[in-house]
């Protein structure tokens, strides 16, 4: 009987390629029992870098299906280097991807996989069409405030990992809808992307354990603290299964300041041994 393929979707540009390599190794790694299929959505990335993505996609047994975006679609977001135009894809993302396809999980590159992601892959999100994680416990007083700036009453999601129901989203998400509230908000909007995710589909998001699917690596003492000391870095080890490199600060630069930095580097160094 043929394993169930797990839909990933990614989105990033020619700068991420190498953080995209590390966070796929530790996918792959981590989840030797699972089928991948990995959906690339992207504007400019060259036929080369490609076809480059997807041998070394191959050598894991892994499909790698790119999607050409048409960057006029996002003429009028505001884009930053910080916050690349990629970044809004996935927001059209049911929109983007086939209509074959019925699920997907997103994951930013910036990531590290430590242990099994089919417990969110196999989540029940009932009504909701999506399922992601808030910071909510770490930044308390910064969720109280997004609720005010967007006009919200739920918390506010981290949208770096997100399982999206695409059947319900497609219903759900209306590129003109997408456009109007950059267009009207544009001042408001500090993370773009993730503001208007907030804005409009926040309510139809199941919310998850942020320090199982989605662990901001910049808190661990404030981790540590709020579970009374159970969530040290054994517990992570064996537990968390997303560990996030939220912020300006990434760990593949040799000045990262994070305990976290020698475990990003061994999972790098296997991605780059891997080209050899």
């Amino acid at each position: 009987m043929n394993k169930e393929v797990l839909n990933i979707l990614v989105t990033f540009d020619t700068n991420y390629i190498e953080p995209f390599k590390t966070m796929f190794t530790s996918l792959i790694v981590n989840n030797p029992n699972e089928r991948f299929q990995i959906w690339l959505l992207h504007s400019a990335i060259s036929k080369e870098n490609l076809n480059y993505l997807e041998e070394y996609c191959n050598k894991r047994e892994v499909l790698l299906s790119p999607i050409q975006v048409d960057r006029t679609l996002f003429k009028d977001a505001p884009i930053s280097k910080q916050y690349p135009q990629e970044m809004y894809y996935r927001l059209l993302a049911p929109q983007l991807l086939p209509e074959t396809l019925n699920k997907v999980l997103y994951l930013d590159p910036d990531i590290l996989i430590l242990n099994s992601v089919r417990p969110l892959w196999d989540i029940e999100l009932g009504d909701y069409s999506f399922a992601a994680a808030s910071h909510s416990g770490i930044f308390g007083i910064m969720n109280t405030v997004n609720r005010v700036r967007l006009n919200t009453d739920h918390d506010y999601f981290n949208s770096g990992v997100m399982l999206m129901d695409l059947k319900k989203a497609r219903k759900l998400v209306k590129p003109s809808e997408v456009f109007t509230c950059v267009n009207e908000h544009e001042v408001e909007l500090l993370l773009p992307d993730q503001d208007v995710f907030n804005y409009l589909y926040g309510k139809d998001t199941l919310q998850v354990e942020d320090e199982i699917w989605n662990y901001d690596a910049r808190y661990y003492k404030e981790y540590l603290l709020r579970s009374n000391g159970s969530c040290d870095l054994d517990w992570i080890m064996q537990n968390t299964v997303v560990l996030h490199f939220c912020g300006k600060k990434k760990p593949w630069k040799s000045s990262f300041p994070s305990r976290f930095a020698s475990l990003y580097k061994h999972y790098m160094q296997m991605g780059i041994r891997e080209d050899n």
